[in-house]
């Protein structure tokens, strides 16, 4: 029966995978970077362009000058390559699917691609996480943590500039990922209190995914050099926060109220009302794709992020010290 119902779903996927991988649903974007069938700079004209759209005129007037316009640059479109050409690899994607029909009920969604080794992440490039901190390729600091690191591969991209990199993951699989990757692992309740400070803390898709928001981003202003110390932060915008707990979603215990109906407007209330309130102030804000590898339905994923760099304001400085 078991071995039926096994060949009975492969059959069913693979008939879905024939009609996905047609001219009905692979992106033009992905099929030219796997083709080759256009140019780059067409490619990314036609149909990148509203990954990186903002109108600086919706923004808040002491947010309008701290705008970075982010492109298209070789980094992403390595990832996205590299997303197209696992794409095609048939038979890891329907092993991949099968593990995850039978482990979703009771397994989070990390765990399973921590487990599979699937699901990459990519936030920013070297070149833009550089251009959003104002430093050059050879700049190094002495402490990075990354909470929520998952498999450590947008640590990665920020690791090398720093002498000590430490991440924090609640997901097993992916803790031995970043094991593998010779990283400092701290708990969850243990980097506030590790005896030292970071001179870069990044929190990359994070706040919209744990219960108390709030309380996160003042543990790490607490926990940042003085003066120097920079937040790195990544939001989904819209706003939609849960938390997932096994294979199961649920609202935050914290609700973190982010007025705006545009990407503008929500960015313009996360930094006067949220940030503010949290004792931060912004330095720099961008517009980047948040990017997943795909799976037997699409080459790739993409949601809409705001990367924002933060630094303790002065009068919570000062109330701290």
């Amino acid at each position: 029966m078991f071995v039926a119902w096994v060949v009975g779903y492969v059959a069913f996927l693979h008939s879905i995978r024939k009609m996905w991988t047609g001219r009905y649903a692979r992106s033009q974007l992905a099929r030219s970077l796997f083709l080759n069938m256009v140019s780059e700079s067409e490619a990314a004209a036609v149909e990148t362009q509203e990954w990186y759209r903002c109108t600086p005129d919706l923004l808040g007037e002491a947010v309008q000058p701290l705008f970075v316009q982010s492109h298209l640059d070789s980094d992403t479109k390595a990832f996205l390559k590299q997303s197209v050409e696992k794409s095609g690899w048939l038979f890891t994607l329907l092993y991949h699917s099968m593990v995850s029909t039978i482990l979703s009920p009771m397994v989070s969604r990390t765990s399973i691609n921590g487990f599979l080794g699937r699901g990459s992440m990519f936030v920013f490039s070297a070149e833009q996480f550089q251009q959003l901190l104002r430093v050059g390729p050879e700049w190094r600091g002495e402490r990075l943590l990354d909470l929520g690191a998952g498999d450590g591969g947008v640590t990665a991209v920020m690791g090398v500039h720093f002498k000590e990199v430490y991440a924090t993951e609640v997901s097993l699989p992916m803790r031995w990922h970043l094991q593998r990757r010779n990283y400092k692992l701290l708990g969850i309740d243990e980097w506030q209190h590790s005896g030292f400070l970071y001179d870069v803390i990044s929190c990359l898709n994070l706040l919209d995914r744990c219960e108390d928001p709030l309380h996160l981003l003042h543990d790490i202003r607490r926990s940042l050099v003085p003066n120097t110390g920079r937040l790195i932060l990544a939001v989904v915008l819209p706003f939609q926060p849960y938390v997932e707990i096994g294979g199961r979603w649920r609202h935050p215990k914290q609700h973190l109220k982010v007025e705006g109906k545009t990407w503008e407007e929500q960015v313009t209330n996360l930094s006067h009302e949220v940030f503010q309130r949290a004792g931060f102030e912004l330095e720099a804000v961008t517009r980047l794709p948040y990017l997943c590898e795909g799976d037997m339905y699409n080459d790739y994923y993409v949601l809409d992020d705001a990367v924002f760099v933060l630094k303790a304001s002065n009068a919570s400085q000062e109330s701290v010290h």
